[in-house]
């Protein structure tokens, strides 16, 4: 299992697992660590789906919960809803109204709290 913390950006993130070394044939589980950002908007929603679409098998994302969960239009199930979505930055905002019929109804993963 390899976590990646502390870096900034799906990108970067992905350069981390990429540059180490895994005995072929191996598997690993990789986690993207979704830092909390300070402005208003929902970038860790996107930065997940991106992390997702590089590869990633899971995020951690935690304290955006917290930061989105306060807003009246935005409560922290609309929030998960949004991050577990099919959905990707091209075609989609992760801004969600109600935590209902937001994203695509495919199973994507389990989120744990």
């Amino acid at each position: 299992i390899i976590s990646v913390v502390n870096v900034p950006g799906a990108d970067a993130k992905r350069q981390v697992v990429d540059d180490l070394n895994v005995p072929e044939g191996a598997t690993i589980t990789t986690i993207a660590n979704i830092l909390h950002r300070s402005d208003k908007g929902l970038a860790e929603v996107e930065e997940a789906w991106e992390c997702r679409d590089k590869g990633f098998n899971c995020a951690w994302v935690s304290d955006a919960l917290y930061k989105a969960g306060n807003s009246g239009s935005e409560h922290p199930g609309a929030i998960v809803s949004s991050m577990a979505s099919k959905s990707s930055v091209r075609w989609a905002s992760p801004v969600a109204k109600s935590g209902r019929g937001e994203g695509a109804r495919e199973y994507l993963g389990d989120i744990l709290m």
